[in-house]
């Protein structure tokens, strides 16, 4: 389970400072920790577990902003969410996160520690550009004052994420030929200085194609990250993983625990998953599956749509009945799932935007599978998942914060759009490549279901390998249709789609990813609406968190359709 346990257990650091009686004691935080009284190995630790934190908190909220899960807090997206929503994020990187890394930087710096030192610096401008991303302007630069300025005031998302740059700068700067001791305990790349370096590359290369609606250098700096190395192996992935220990600690992945302890679990999205099932047609009008589908979803019951009506929350029927497909569906695709994904199919979920009750579904709605969040891979077993986390990869997943085969994406987007150096359609092709290698790589988490023999209906059996897992030919045949989609499409709008699609379906466990590329590109062209007609402005950007507006007198809450800096409104979104 890598190193996750010996880091939890760290997170009790604060609890060895030790009092100053040069101060008054009145004016000292008895839990803040200071390089007088901090170990440097537990602060660093405590960084990476805030880092992985701040992974979770950008999961749900951006994730069913752009259909990828199913956001069923509200028929409207004003009350979608509140500013209580984004409590949590604020205290973890203000309170949290930066004033640690502030730490490691104090104790590291004087000794020569380098990859500490530089390391931290990626993590801070990365939560920088998050922060911007969805709250738009933030404190910074009077952030972390203390008495000297208690009420910090916001500073322009554009200047923070300039200041996010010149750190990743001085990270590449102090780590590059170094040959100084890496941290005692990295999760993400083991003190690896050459990956954090190619790294806070591709960070640059993220910010770059972020802002190309308003940034006239966009092109030059993305091709000057890839010339200085970025990310390209899957061996240089930022991500967190997990371990399985249940208790003490508990080192699962919390959507592992979501779905497989006791509670029903999460809605998953009906948009996102029939994206992979059958949003792709063969020539005769049938779906074309997406081999990814069984590692990303666990079906509980074989047949959504045979179920007793008690279970249903349709809004529009009483039973899944595409013919009871809303008007404003039909507008958009006729195709587009209405209530379940498909007939005569396992996968429920909910469509976007549907506040109903909850009725007693829990046992057949489809949960979170293999990958990324180490649950069950779908063996045509139907069975409920909530069984005390003792099935599937037992929550050994990943929070996946920047992997190779995004930024392949992000490049092919790049080349199309901006006419850098890369060629779009290779960097299509490597982007999907690389996500089928990713995701069914995640089968050596749970090698005893891939090995299991089946018997199926017929008399005949197999293992759960060669009857349901991918090969090289799944993956060929269906890199195949894309490419050929690309190659036979007439507009470049045609082919971004085409791209953007491909990035959306890879993106699966990356929340904030998809919403920025929703924003910024208004792709898939076929993104379902909301239930309800008339669901009001679209959320371009999250309320300010209450306790934050509520504490500080130089702030005022905004409006959810306030564009962040880099977001013109040139993207059409609803």
């Amino acid at each position: 389970m890598k190193i996750y346990n010996k880091l939890i257990v760290l997170m009790m650091f604060a609890l060895c400072i030790s009092a100053c009686d040069e101060l008054d004691e009145n004016l000292q935080n008895p839990t803040q920790v200071t390089p007088e009284g901090a170990s440097l190995d537990d602060v660093y630790n405590s960084v990476q577990l805030t880092m992985r934190n701040i992974a979770g908190n950008m999961w749900y909220w951006p994730a069913s902003l752009s259909r990828m899960t199913a956001n069923t807090s509200a028929y409207q997206y004003i009350d979608a969410s509140n500013a209580g929503s984004f409590n949590g994020i604020w205290s973890n990187v203000y309170s949290g996160l930066w004033a640690d890394i502030q730490v490691v930087e104090d104790l590291a710096e004087p000794i020569g520690l380098d990859v500490h030192v530089g390391s931290v610096k990626v993590m801070k401008a990365y939560s920088m550009m998050l922060l911007v991303d969805v709250f738009g302007d933030v404190p910074y630069s009077e952030a972390l004052q203390g008495t000297d300025v208690i009420a910090p005031n916001a500073d322009s998302g554009a200047d923070i994420y300039a200041a996010a740059i010149t750190l990743l700068d001085e990270a590449i700067t102090v780590m590059t030929g170094t040959d100084a001791a890496g941290p005692a305990y990295d999760n993400f790349y083991d003190g690896d200085a050459d990956n954090w370096i190619k790294l806070a590359n591709t960070l640059k290369l993220r910010a770059a194609l972020t802002t190309r609606l308003v940034n006239g250098n966009a092109a030059a700096q993305v091709d000057a990250a890839v010339a200085a190395g970025v990310i390209e192996d899957e061996s240089e992935d930022w991500q967190f993983s997990y371990g399985n220990n249940r208790v003490n600690p508990n080192s699962r992945h919390p959507n592992y625990n979501n779905s497989y302890e006791t509670s029903d679990g999460a809605y998953m999205s009906n948009y996102y998953m029939w994206k992979l099932r059958a949003d792709k047609e063969d020539g005769g009008g049938n779906p074309f599956v997406d081999p990814r589908i069984r590692y990303y979803f666990y079906r509980q019951v074989e047949e959504a749509d045979a179920q007793d009506a008690s279970v249903y929350s349709c809004h529009f029927s009483q039973y899944p009945d595409q013919s009871a497909q809303p008007d404003w569906y039909a507008d958009i695709d006729p195709r587009l799932p209405y209530c379940i994904v498909y007939p005569g199919d396992g996968y429920l979920g909910r469509d976007h935007l549907n506040n109903e009750g909850i009725p007693p579904d829990g046992p057949i709605r489809t949960i979170y599978g293999l990958y990324p969040f180490g649950g069950q891979f779908d063996d045509n077993s139907f069975e409920d998942q909530q069984q005390q986390g003792t099935t599937g990869a037992l929550g050994q997943g990943i929070w996946p914060l920047m992997l190779s085969t995004y930024v392949d994406f992000l490049r092919a987007e790049a080349s199309l759009t901006l006419g850098t150096a890369d060629d779009a359609r290779t960097m299509l092709e490597s982007g999907m490549q690389k996500s089928f290698a990713k995701v069914i790589g995640f089968e050596s988490k749970d090698p005893g279901t891939f090995s299991a023999t089946v018997t199926l209906r017929d008399g005949s059996s197999g293992t759960v390998q060669e009857l349901y897992g991918s090969d090289q030919d799944d993956v060929d045949n269906y890199i195949d249709y894309v490419l050929d989609a690309y190659d036979n499409a007439t507009t470049d709008d045609e082919r971004l789609d085409i791209i953007m699609t491909e990035y959306y379906i890879a993106l699966w466990g990356n929340g904030i990813e998809s919403y920025n590329m929703y924003r910024r590109t208004g792709k898939p062209g076929n993104m379902a609406p909301a239930l309800e007609q008339g669901p009001g402005e679209y959320m371009r950007s999250f309320f300010l968190p209450a306790d934050h507006v509520t504490r500080n007198p130089n702030a005022s809450q905004k409006s959810i359709t306030d564009q962040v800096f880099w977001d013109n409104g040139s993207a059409t979104v609803y």
